[in-house]
Protein backbone atom coordinates (compact mmCIF):
# COMPACT_ATOMS: atom_id res chain seq x y z
CA UNK A 1 0.00 0.00 0.00
CA UNK A 2 1.53 3.12 -0.30
CA UNK A 3 1.45 6.14 1.59
CA UNK A 4 -1.85 7.24 1.62
CA UNK A 5 -4.15 5.26 -0.60
CA UNK A 6 -8.00 4.92 -0.38
CA UNK A 7 -8.54 4.56 3.18
CA UNK A 8 -7.93 0.85 4.01
CA UNK A 9 -9.63 -0.09 0.71
CA UNK A 10 -8.75 -3.66 -1.26
CA UNK A 11 -6.69 -2.82 -3.79
CA UNK A 12 -8.00 -1.75 -7.03
CA UNK A 13 -10.94 -0.80 -5.66
CA UNK A 14 -11.58 2.88 -5.79
CA UNK A 15 -15.19 2.87 -4.99
CA UNK A 16 -16.38 4.01 -1.05
CA UNK A 17 -19.64 1.95 -1.83
CA UNK A 18 -17.50 -1.18 -2.29
CA UNK A 19 -15.32 -1.19 0.80
CA UNK A 20 -16.43 -5.18 1.41
CA UNK A 21 -18.40 -7.54 3.53
CA UNK A 22 -16.26 -6.18 6.09
CA UNK A 23 -16.74 -2.34 6.09
CA UNK A 24 -20.49 -3.23 6.13
CA UNK A 25 -20.22 -5.51 8.95
CA UNK A 26 -18.32 -3.09 11.11
CA UNK A 27 -21.27 -0.49 10.44
CA UNK A 28 -24.44 -2.64 10.48
CA UNK A 29 -27.15 -2.18 13.48
CA UNK A 30 -29.64 -2.90 14.79
CA UNK A 31 -32.59 -1.23 13.00
CA UNK A 32 -33.92 1.55 15.12
CA UNK A 33 -30.54 2.40 16.73
CA UNK A 34 -28.81 3.99 14.05
CA UNK A 35 -28.34 3.39 10.08
CA UNK A 36 -25.62 1.50 8.27
CA UNK A 37 -23.72 3.93 5.57
CA UNK A 38 -25.79 1.39 2.62
CA UNK A 39 -29.28 2.18 4.52
CA UNK A 40 -28.70 6.16 4.32
CA UNK A 41 -27.36 5.58 0.65
CA UNK A 42 -30.67 4.08 -0.25
CA UNK A 43 -33.52 5.99 2.18
CA UNK A 44 -32.68 9.45 -0.94
CA UNK A 45 -34.16 11.67 2.55
CA UNK A 46 -33.04 15.04 1.20
CA UNK A 47 -31.83 17.06 3.97
CA UNK A 48 -32.23 20.89 3.69
CA UNK A 49 -29.33 22.12 2.30
CA UNK A 50 -27.81 24.03 6.01
CA UNK A 51 -28.08 20.35 7.58
CA UNK A 52 -26.28 18.90 3.72
CA UNK A 53 -23.56 21.47 4.47
CA UNK A 54 -23.18 20.82 8.33
CA UNK A 55 -23.33 16.77 7.17
CA UNK A 56 -20.63 17.62 4.29
CA UNK A 57 -18.46 19.16 7.21
CA UNK A 58 -18.46 16.39 9.53
CA UNK A 59 -18.10 14.05 6.95
CA UNK A 60 -14.88 15.62 5.14
CA UNK A 61 -12.81 15.43 8.83
CA UNK A 62 -14.01 11.71 9.10
CA UNK A 63 -12.85 10.68 5.28
CA UNK A 64 -9.44 13.23 6.22
CA UNK A 65 -8.73 11.40 9.42
CA UNK A 66 -9.35 7.76 7.92
CA UNK A 67 -6.55 8.80 5.24
CA UNK A 68 -3.91 9.63 7.20
CA UNK A 69 -4.82 7.07 9.71
CA UNK A 70 -4.30 4.36 7.00
CA UNK A 71 -1.04 5.32 6.57
CA UNK A 72 -0.45 3.64 9.50
CA UNK A 73 -1.23 0.03 8.42
CA UNK A 74 2.05 -1.88 8.06
CA UNK A 75 3.95 0.58 9.58
CA UNK A 76 2.92 0.96 13.44
CA UNK A 77 5.37 0.43 15.94
CA UNK A 78 3.37 -3.51 16.97
CA UNK A 79 0.82 -5.48 14.89
CA UNK A 80 -1.45 -5.00 17.58
CA UNK A 81 -1.27 -1.10 16.78
CA UNK A 82 -1.58 -1.85 12.89
CA UNK A 83 -4.87 -3.61 13.82
CA UNK A 84 -6.36 -0.92 15.90
CA UNK A 85 -5.47 2.04 13.82
CA UNK A 86 -6.27 0.05 10.64
CA UNK A 87 -9.94 -0.37 12.71
CA UNK A 88 -10.12 3.20 13.94
CA UNK A 89 -9.33 4.50 10.25
CA UNK A 90 -12.51 1.98 8.63
CA UNK A 91 -14.74 2.95 11.80
CA UNK A 92 -14.31 7.33 10.78
CA UNK A 93 -14.42 6.18 7.35
CA UNK A 94 -18.17 4.27 8.08
CA UNK A 95 -18.82 7.99 9.77
CA UNK A 96 -17.50 9.81 6.43
CA UNK A 97 -19.38 7.74 4.50
CA UNK A 98 -23.04 8.32 6.13
CA UNK A 99 -22.63 12.10 6.45
CA UNK A 100 -21.72 12.29 3.10
CA UNK A 101 -24.41 9.84 1.54
CA UNK A 102 -27.09 11.84 3.51
CA UNK A 103 -25.17 15.13 2.38
CA UNK A 104 -25.12 14.11 -0.99
CA UNK A 105 -29.02 13.74 -1.43
CA UNK A 106 -29.31 17.42 -1.51
CA UNK A 107 -27.16 17.68 -4.78
CA UNK A 108 -28.11 14.52 -6.05
CA UNK A 109 -24.83 13.42 -5.87
CA UNK A 110 -23.44 10.07 -4.33
CA UNK A 111 -20.71 9.70 -1.45
CA UNK A 112 -17.98 8.90 -4.04
CA UNK A 113 -18.67 11.92 -5.40
CA UNK A 114 -18.41 14.17 -2.76
CA UNK A 115 -14.85 11.97 -2.20
CA UNK A 116 -13.52 12.03 -5.47
CA UNK A 117 -14.67 14.63 -7.56
CA UNK A 118 -14.68 18.08 -5.52
CA UNK A 119 -11.38 19.99 -5.53
CA UNK A 120 -9.38 21.07 -2.58
CA UNK A 121 -11.11 24.26 -1.77
CA UNK A 122 -14.16 22.21 -1.71
CA UNK A 123 -13.56 20.15 1.26
CA UNK A 124 -14.71 22.12 4.08
CA UNK A 125 -12.46 19.42 6.88
CA UNK A 126 -10.66 20.98 10.35
CA UNK A 127 -6.91 21.68 9.52
CA UNK A 128 -6.03 19.42 12.49
CA UNK A 129 -7.29 15.97 10.30
CA UNK A 130 -4.91 16.93 7.59
CA UNK A 131 -1.82 17.52 9.42
CA UNK A 132 1.23 14.86 8.52
CA UNK A 133 1.00 11.69 11.12
CA UNK A 134 4.68 12.22 12.48
CA UNK A 135 5.75 9.97 14.62
CA UNK A 136 3.48 7.50 16.86
CA UNK A 137 3.38 10.08 19.24
CA UNK A 138 1.92 12.51 17.26
CA UNK A 139 -0.37 10.48 15.82
CA UNK A 140 -1.65 9.73 19.39
CA UNK A 141 -1.83 13.44 20.63
CA UNK A 142 -3.86 14.21 17.19
CA UNK A 143 -6.16 11.49 18.01
CA UNK A 144 -6.65 12.20 21.47
CA UNK A 145 -7.86 15.62 20.81
CA UNK A 146 -9.81 14.49 17.66
CA UNK A 147 -11.30 11.98 19.51
CA UNK A 148 -12.22 13.65 22.67
CA UNK A 149 -13.84 16.42 20.28
CA UNK A 150 -15.80 14.23 18.58
CA UNK A 151 -16.84 12.12 21.38
CA UNK A 152 -18.33 15.36 22.79
CA UNK A 153 -19.92 16.62 19.17
CA UNK A 154 -21.96 13.42 18.95
CA UNK A 155 -22.79 13.10 22.48
CA UNK A 156 -24.60 16.56 21.33
CA UNK A 157 -25.80 15.56 17.98
CA UNK A 158 -27.75 12.80 19.12
CA UNK A 159 -30.72 14.94 20.52
CA UNK A 160 -30.31 16.57 17.23
CA UNK A 161 -33.57 18.03 15.62
CA UNK A 162 -32.48 16.43 12.00
CA UNK A 163 -33.18 12.52 12.53
CA UNK A 164 -30.87 11.02 10.06
CA UNK A 165 -27.79 13.29 12.03
CA UNK A 166 -29.04 11.93 15.50
CA UNK A 167 -28.79 8.25 13.95
CA UNK A 168 -25.77 8.46 12.46
CA UNK A 169 -24.51 10.29 15.41
CA UNK A 170 -25.89 7.73 17.69
CA UNK A 171 -23.88 4.82 15.66
CA UNK A 172 -21.05 7.20 15.77
CA UNK A 173 -20.05 7.83 18.94
CA UNK A 174 -20.06 3.80 20.31
CA UNK A 175 -17.28 3.47 17.99
CA UNK A 176 -15.76 7.33 18.87
CA UNK A 177 -15.53 5.90 22.60
CA UNK A 178 -13.13 3.15 22.15
CA UNK A 179 -10.84 5.24 20.22
CA UNK A 180 -11.29 8.46 22.68
CA UNK A 181 -10.52 5.57 25.44
CA UNK A 182 -7.06 4.12 22.99
CA UNK A 183 -5.69 7.56 22.77
CA UNK A 184 -6.37 8.28 26.35
CA UNK A 185 -4.25 4.95 26.92
CA UNK A 186 -1.53 5.55 24.84
CA UNK A 187 -1.05 8.75 26.30
CA UNK A 188 -0.69 7.74 29.27
CA UNK A 189 1.88 5.13 28.52
CA UNK A 190 3.89 7.36 26.70
CA UNK A 191 3.87 10.30 28.92
CA UNK A 192 4.64 8.91 31.65
CA UNK A 193 6.46 6.44 30.69
CA UNK A 194 10.31 6.49 29.81
CA UNK A 195 12.21 10.44 30.04
CA UNK A 196 12.22 9.40 25.85
CA UNK A 197 8.91 8.96 25.45
CA UNK A 198 7.62 11.90 27.89
CA UNK A 199 9.76 14.75 25.97
CA UNK A 200 8.48 12.86 22.51
CA UNK A 201 4.70 13.01 23.65
CA UNK A 202 4.68 16.48 24.83
CA UNK A 203 6.70 17.92 21.48
CA UNK A 204 3.98 16.06 19.81
CA UNK A 205 1.69 17.88 22.11
CA UNK A 206 2.59 21.34 20.75
CA UNK A 207 3.00 20.05 17.44
CA UNK A 208 -0.89 19.61 17.30
CA UNK A 209 -2.20 22.29 19.68
CA UNK A 210 -2.14 25.41 17.14
CA UNK A 211 -4.94 23.37 15.24
CA UNK A 212 -7.48 23.39 18.57
CA UNK A 213 -9.26 26.59 18.44
CA UNK A 214 -10.32 25.95 14.91
CA UNK A 215 -12.26 23.08 16.05
CA UNK A 216 -14.52 25.14 18.36
CA UNK A 217 -15.35 28.08 16.07
CA UNK A 218 -19.44 28.85 15.55
CA UNK A 219 -19.96 31.27 12.52
CA UNK A 220 -23.12 31.69 10.47
CA UNK A 221 -24.06 28.07 9.19
CA UNK A 222 -24.08 26.87 12.81
CA UNK A 223 -26.57 29.93 13.70
CA UNK A 224 -28.76 28.70 10.78
CA UNK A 225 -28.97 25.02 12.09
CA UNK A 226 -30.51 26.04 15.42
CA UNK A 227 -30.78 22.64 17.11
CA UNK A 228 -30.21 20.62 13.61
CA UNK A 229 -26.64 20.98 15.16
CA UNK A 230 -24.15 21.13 17.91
CA UNK A 231 -22.94 24.90 18.95
CA UNK A 232 -18.90 24.16 18.99
CA UNK A 233 -17.83 26.48 21.16
CA UNK A 234 -20.18 24.88 23.79
CA UNK A 235 -18.36 21.82 23.91
CA UNK A 236 -14.49 23.95 24.61
CA UNK A 237 -15.05 23.65 28.66
CA UNK A 238 -15.72 19.89 28.63
CA UNK A 239 -13.79 18.95 26.14
CA UNK A 240 -10.36 21.29 28.53
CA UNK A 241 -11.33 18.91 31.55
CA UNK A 242 -11.53 16.07 29.71
CA UNK A 243 -7.91 16.74 28.38
CA UNK A 244 -6.43 18.60 31.34
CA UNK A 245 -7.72 15.48 33.63
CA UNK A 246 -5.43 12.89 30.55
CA UNK A 247 -2.78 15.25 30.86
CA UNK A 248 -2.34 15.52 34.06
CA UNK A 249 -2.04 11.37 34.86
CA UNK A 250 0.20 11.50 32.00
CA UNK A 251 2.45 14.02 33.94
CA UNK A 252 1.84 16.65 30.62
CA UNK A 253 1.11 19.93 30.19
CA UNK A 254 -1.11 21.52 27.87
CA UNK A 255 1.24 23.69 24.84
CA UNK A 256 1.24 27.24 25.12
CA UNK A 257 1.34 27.79 21.59
CA UNK A 258 -0.20 30.19 19.30
CA UNK A 259 -3.29 29.51 17.36
CA UNK A 260 -2.67 28.72 13.73
CA UNK A 261 -5.85 30.74 11.50
CA UNK A 262 -8.02 27.80 10.50
CA UNK A 263 -10.23 28.16 7.72
CA UNK A 264 -11.03 24.82 6.76
CA UNK A 265 -14.64 25.41 6.99
CA UNK A 266 -14.44 27.72 4.28
CA UNK A 267 -12.30 25.92 1.86
CA UNK A 268 -9.31 27.19 2.78
CA UNK A 269 -6.39 24.41 3.68
CA UNK A 270 -3.03 23.91 4.85
CA UNK A 271 -0.88 22.79 1.57
CA UNK A 272 -0.96 18.73 3.14
CA UNK A 273 -4.69 18.58 1.79
CA UNK A 274 -3.77 18.84 -1.65
CA UNK A 275 -1.33 15.95 -1.56
CA UNK A 276 -3.77 13.56 0.50
CA UNK A 277 -6.54 14.12 -2.42
CA UNK A 278 -3.91 14.07 -5.08
CA UNK A 279 -3.37 9.95 -3.92
CA UNK A 280 -7.01 9.67 -2.47
CA UNK A 281 -8.70 10.69 -5.39
CA UNK A 282 -6.25 9.44 -8.55
CA UNK A 283 -7.69 6.17 -9.28
CA UNK A 284 -11.43 7.60 -9.46
CA UNK A 285 -9.70 10.55 -11.79
CA UNK A 286 -8.14 8.10 -14.26
CA UNK A 287 -11.03 5.78 -14.57
CA UNK A 288 -13.84 7.49 -13.82
CA UNK A 289 -16.82 4.94 -13.71
CA UNK A 290 -14.35 1.95 -13.59
CA UNK A 291 -15.89 -0.66 -11.70
CA UNK A 292 -13.59 -4.19 -10.30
Amino acid sequence: MSHETHTAAPHGDHSLDSFGDAAASATRVTPGNALRPEDIALAKEVPAEEVAQYAVRLGDDALILAQRLSHWISRAPELEEDIALGNIALDVLGHARSFLAYAGHAWGKTEDDLAYWRDEDEFRSLWIVEQPNGDFGTTIARQLVVSVYQYLLYSGLTASSDPTLAAIAQKAIKEVDYHRDHAVQWTLRLGDGTEESHARMQAALTLVWPYVDEMFDDDALIDALGDAAVRPSSLRAEFERQIASVLEEATLTVPDVPRASGGGRHGEHTEHLGYILAEMQVLARKHPGATW
